[in-house]
């Protein structure tokens, strides 16, 4: 024991000396910026550690844009009717927030939330977006659980009434508790639903399962035109109508942990995955809820579970795909336009695999990771991700063919700065309206 503490007296302050000289040297600066392999929830068939970042070059040439956001200042106290989508003197513009995993952290979830425009300083939607995405893991490692999907379930009311839509997705930590795998789940968590068995009916049949069941999806397609239709219209390459449209793709992907080039379900898309999700999350509502793991035997899924819903939760299915964080650059960016062109869409954004600094922008802005580490469990950024688009006339009305600018602005928002990701414009012609 005495030798130990003497290890331990020395060990300490080293680590500490290591953390302060990180803000001076460029080279521990580096290190810190690596995301870690600790914090990844494990898949329950892993055989193996999760690896960690290859040589990911993520985030190049950026750049950090003004610190103030004055629009947003005329958002928080403007009429929230204004955030409807706007169609002023011919010109169309859309706005979008989608925020990572928040595990159980209510006061980092609502400063993020109020710093990006969402909601207001009491929590209310401020209607200074048109929409608000959140990708999933509300759950696990926090005690907030009931108050945040409780808190999701207002603004998605809140924003109806106004115009606005709020957007969510299943996680991979949503279904793990679904299933049973309570192994992120901590005890003082637990106390807030008052036993053991109250979770469980609350995550099953409950308020909270209910809504998951009525309100959540697992992945989104969210057009940025309305002439792309609602959110989550289908795109399907084999038969899509809009496919010669010059904004057929115009449109962006949201899930938790990513969309693989091999998942076999991928088509029409997003309808297909969430079908199935939507299957599989009934089977496990409506089962017998078994013993929580651990300590009791993982339960795994329903006896009756299809090979389809097998391959959902497998781990290279959309919860639990970690490929676009992951991977070489070189690899994901050569994969990467198969998968949008299949799902119609130019950009997929996921959460899931976390770095605790900067959300991870990659091969130009195609794959976009969101989870900072916003929960105090980690420690990491707070953040959100902002998507602005326009369609801007530049010929009359009159002309034959209408011509128009088109323009999408993607920005990381933090506390203190905003950081350009991609800024995107050309020219299309059509009748889009």
């Amino acid at each position: 024991m005495p030798r130990l503490l003497v290890v331990l007296s020395l060990f300490v302050p080293l680590l500490a000396v290591l953390w302060v000289c990180r803000a001076f040297i460029p080279t521990f600066d580096l290190v810190a910026s690596l995301p870690l392999s600790w914090p990844f929830a494990v898949h329950p068939d892993a055989k193996s550690a999760q690896h960690v970042y290859g040589d990911d070059t993520a985030q190049q040439h950026l750049h950090v844009v003004d610190q103030h956001r004055p629009d947003q200042d005329a958002q928080l106290g403007g009429d929230a009717s204004a955030a409807n989508s706007e169609h002023v003197d011919g010109k169309f513009k859309r706005t979008i927030v989608a925020v990572g995993d928040l595990h159980g952290d209510l006061p980092n979830a609502h400063k993020v939330l109020q710093m990006a425009g969402i909601v207001d300083e009491d929590g209310n939607w401020s209607g200074g977006v048109d929409f608000f995405v959140q990708t999933g893991d509300i759950i696990d490692r926090g005690d907030d659980t009931i108050k945040l999907y409780l808190w999701m379930d207002q603004l998605r009311e809140q924003a109806k009434a106004v115009g606005g839509t709020v957007l969510t997705n299943l996680g991979n930590h949503e279904w793990m508790n679904a299933i049973g795998d309570w192994r992120y789940v901590p005890a003082s968590e637990i106390k807030t639903f008052g036993s053991v068995a109250a979770r469980q009916k609350m995550l099953s049949t409950g308020r909270i399962g209910r809504s998951w069941a009525a309100n959540y999806t697992t992945t989104t397609r969210l057009p940025l035109h309305p002439s792309l239709g609602p959110p989550n219209t289908d795109y399907d390459p084999e038969t899509d109508s809009v496919s010669t449209s010059p904004l057929s793709h115009a449109a962006i992907s949201f899930v938790h942990g990513g969309l693989a080039p091999t998942y076999p379900d991928l088509t029409p898309f997003p309808s297909r995955i969430n079908e199935i999700s939507h299957s599989l999350l009934h089977k496990l509502q409506h089962r017998k809820q078994p013993p929580p793991h651990p300590p009791n035997p993982y339960p795994g899924l329903p006896h009756e579970a299809t090979h389809h819903e097998h391959r959902l939760y497998a781990s290279d299915g959309p919860l639990w795909y970690r490929g676009w964080a992951l991977d070489p650059e070189e690899k994901v960016c050569k994969e990467v336009d198969d998968v949008l062109g299949r799902t119609g869409t130019r950009r997929m954004v996921m959460g899931h695999t976390p770095d605790f600094q900067k959300i991870v922008s990659r091969c130009g802005g195609k794959i976009i990771i969101i989870d900072t580490g916003i929960s105090h469990a980690y420690g990491g950024a707070l953040s959100a991700l902002s998507v602005t688009y326009s369609l801007t006339p530049v010929s009359g009305h009159d002309s034959k063919e209408q011509r128009w600018r088109e323009k999408e602005v993607v920005k990381a928002l933090y506390v203190d700065r905003d950081v350009l990701l991609a800024s995107d414009e050309r020219e299309v012609v059509g009748n889009f309206f």
